[in-house]
């Protein structure tokens, strides 16, 4: 994905105050004393170009006109070669090693906010790609003979082992969701989990087994149908093997019923990158690549936004705002024109809400640094469009969905739910240390339901059995069908209760923009 918004230096952001040219003021009024030639000179060391950072060549990828879309499948070597057909996300506690465990995998960094770098947390989703090869030398023995790198690296490299001569064979291309583990962030999560076709759970084994948000994050990716996990006991460095092995057995008692049961547990150190190769090893061989849809219209998730113009760019060099998601079904072409959903939201002078959806065009497509001519389901893709970037800047368009203009589902303002509660909250103790029971909805309250990766309060107007009539704070583009997620207010913080289906509600019609 497009990441060159999303990143902070000190250099681009000076001292508040200190009017533009300050700091040079001194150095024009010497500049005015001496002769010309100096001021030349100075112009001219300016201008030379910095050296080109040159990148591996990848396969071209076919023309948008030329697509058969029946052809084309998540393993297709043109696609896989620029970009992630498969989302994988970290779940787990806060500081158990989800984000050092993506570095250990992709090479790349997901922490890049000023903020979540000096508390050393995940405060937004994280995002990362990674090539995972497989050496074709049977001699070479597993699992070192998987191997990844970041999402730039040529397709066919040489084996590193020494004396091995094979080739690495590219077998996966694949997207990391950096969830963050902190209880006041459960609503990133989730919104995280909408774009997850599997999930890798991080459990540090110098803490006991489960951990608050172990446990919550388990039940929202059962609740979103993911059943691909695979297990990660992280800091093994830190433990005596006996601890490590009875640390194991809490972790089997922990899953036994759950969605994860019978899923593989790979002991690990992700800073001292033990074991990546088998966490390559098992994503590979483990994991299923998920049957996608190609001959749908395209329909995208936004789970980030932003505005990659920096601070003083000239007018007619400001680009239009990027849009961050994965792509659910179809593919997206360079050209589109596409719509963004539900939109711009005000109300009228009677209280009504209006959307007014967003009509623009793509203008780029990547996937990291690979750019692309179009872009399949699977995979964060970053998708620069024409929009006013004050519209995209800082995740304003989290929770939007982008699609086809005319060929996106109905907004939604009042949902009539089908819904399904948690017998225990997870992650709260009552005094006498057990896990609080989940009391029933109760008209008038207000719930925060989590529809695909939109968040938004929802005030409970009627109950009934096990139905129930929502109002939505903000209105949301679904379909019916659709899974979401129920999260309560409880000793101020939003915790998971359970999951609804949609089985009808009341729609807007769009205004024109």
């Amino acid at each position: 994905m497009a990441t060159n918004g999303d990143t902070f230096s000190d250099d681009e952001f000076s001292q508040p105050g200190t009017p533009p040219g300050d700091e040079h003021e001194v150095e024009d009024i010497e500049e005015t004393n001496q002769p010309p030639k100096s001021a030349l000179k100075k112009n001219t060391t300016a201008a030379i170009p910095e050296p080109q950072v040159s990148r591996p060549v990848l396969p071209e990828q076919p023309d948008p006109k030329d697509l058969d879309l029946s052809t084309l499948t998540p393993l297709t070597p043109e696609i896989i070669a620029r970009q992630a057909t498969i989302n994988i996300g970290t779940i787990g506690h806060v500081a158990h090693g989800k984000s050092t465990v993506v570095k250990a995998i992709s090479g790349v960094q997901t922490v890049r906010f000023k903020n979540e770098l000096e508390r050393n947390i995940t405060i937004k989703l994280g995002y990362a790609n990674a090539k995972i090869y497989k050496c074709d030398n049977q001699a070479c023995p597993r699992p070192t003979c998987y191997k990844s790198y970041k999402s730039e690296k040529e397709v066919d490299p040489p084996c590193e082992r020494p004396g091995c001569g094979g080739t690495y064979r590219l077998l996966r291309h694949v997207s990391f969701v950096d969830c963050p583990g902190h209880d006041i962030l459960m609503s990133t999560m989730l919104s995280g989990a909408a774009v997850m076709d599997a999930a890798l759970l991080l459990i540090a084994g110098n803490e006991t087994c489960p951990q608050p948000q172990t446990s919550e994050h388990l039940a929202a990716i059962e609740i979103m149908k993911l059943n691909h996990i695979i297990i990660l006991q992280n800091k093994v460095d830190l433990m005596r093997e006996e601890g490590a092995l009875s640390h194991y057995e809490s972790i089997l008692k922990f899953i036994k019923g759950t969605v994860a049961d019978g899923s593989p547990i790979i002991p690990i150190s992700a800073q001292l990158k033990y074991n990546i190769d088998a966490i390559n090893e098992y994503l590979v061989t483990k994991i299923p690549v998920p049957v996608r849809n190609f001959t749908t219209p395209p329909h995208m998730i936004v789970i980030r936004s932003f505005d990659v113009n920096k601070p003083g760019a000239e007018i007619e060099d400001l680009k239009g705002g990027v849009a961050g998601g994965s792509i659910l079904t179809g593919v997206l072409k360079l050209g589109d024109e596409v719509e963004i959903r539900p939109g711009i939201i005000t109300k009228d002078e009677k209280g009504q809400t209006i959307c007014r959806p967003i009509l623009s065009r793509v203008v780029s497509l990547f996937a990291e640094h690979n750019d692309l001519k179009f872009a399949v389901p699977g995979g964060l893709i970053g998708v620069g469009t024409r929009v006013d970037p004050t519209l995209c800047r800082a995740d304003r368009l989290v929770g939007h969905v982008l699609g086809l203009k005319g060929q996106l589902p109905e907004i939604y303002i009042e949902l009539e739910v089908n819904y399904f509660l948690l017998r225990r909250l997870l992650g709260v103790k009552t005094a006498d240390g057990k896990q609080a029971k989940v009391a029933k909805l109760a008209k008038n309250e207000v719930l925060m339901v989590n529809i695909g990766s939109t968040a938004t309060g929802a005030k409970v107007m009627g109950v009934k059995a096990d139905a129930a009539k929502l109002t939505l704070t903000t209105p949301a583009c679904t379909a019916i069908g659709e899974k979401i997620a129920l999260s309560r207010r409880i000793e101020k913080h939003w915790r998971l209760i359970g999951w609804a289906n949609i089985v009808a509600g009341n729609t807007i019609e769009p205004e024109a923009s």
